[in-house]
């Protein structure tokens, strides 16, 4: 098929990308292991190959060196693709570049600007020798334009299986059912005037003071500020298929009736 003459070999355009980060506490592999087959309780599409930055800041002084080939190896396991390591130590430089990994200096694009690059990776995904803080994964495709203000991102149709959809700075609303399969992610508070299936991760960016709406909540996970919960057993039947919000209070998540 002949191609179009004025068709460009290729494009470079801005992009929103989200994504894990992973934030060791400890180098020992076991115990990272076990703290990700915790995490996960042995789904094997839990994170579906989303992108993840290492995050060693938290590593205590002294903590033995880092095997980062069995590291990386080890989050491909899980379904995690590394790109990046962020707080890198200059001794470590080497060999992270070496293994084809960027080096992230912690700093976040925090400003709502559609012509800024987003390359922003909210903290989710702790990874320790003690029971893990739940945090929820993240990884999101460009949303299409927002139809209201810089800070909010309205959607009309359905959200399918398979569909991800991220509101940058601001909320999300949905007018549509949200299938099975799909995932909502926004920096502000998540509604959605329908059936809630999916995924919903609010407060990507780290605002705890966001919330989860919807009319109909069924969700498979939520998320805010990345402090997460799953429900392999069903929604609590008391909001099941009912008017419901999810807010953060503390370190966990509070579900009520909107009613």
């Amino acid at each position: 098929m002949s191609k179009s003459p004025f068709q460009k070999p290729i494009e470079i355009k801005i992009s929103t990308v989200v994504a894990v980060s992973a934030i060791l506490h400890t180098s020992d592999g076991i115990a990272l292991d076990a703290a990700l087959k915790g995490m996960t309780g042995g789904v094997s599409d839990f994170f579906e190959g989303d992108l993840a930055v290492i995050d060693v800041g938290d590593l205590a002084p002294g903590c033995e060196r880092i095997d980062w080939a069995s590291t990386i190896a080890l989050l491909k396991k899980y379904r995690l693709n590394p790109v990046a390591v962020r707080n890198a130590r200059p001794d470590m430089v080497d060999e992270i570049q070496a293994l084809g990994l960027s080096l992230d200096s912690g700093k976040r694009d925090v400003s709502t600007s559609s012509a800024a690059p987003a390359s922003a990776a909210p903290e989710a995904v702790p990874v320790s020798e003690t029971a893990p803080t739940a945090q929820a994964p993240a990884a999101a495709t460009p949303a299409p334009a927002p139809q209201a203000n810089a800070g909010t991102l309205i959607i009309d149709t359905p959200v399918r299986a398979g569909q991800r959809i991220y509101a940058r700075g601001g909320d999300l609303i949905v007018m549509a059912v949200v299938n099975n399969g799909a995932e909502l992610i926004a920096d502000g508070s998540i509604h959605v005037y329908n059936t809630l299936n999916g995924r919903a991760l609010a407060g990507a960016s780290g605002d705890a003071g966001a919330r989860i709406f919807a009319l109909s909540m069924a969700p498979e996970l939520v998320s805010i500020a990345g402090v997460y919960s799953t429900f392999e057993d069903g929604f609590p039947a008391e909001q099941a298929r009912k008017p419901a919000q999810i807010r953060l209070v503390g370190d966990r998540l509070d579900i009520q009736s909107v009613n």
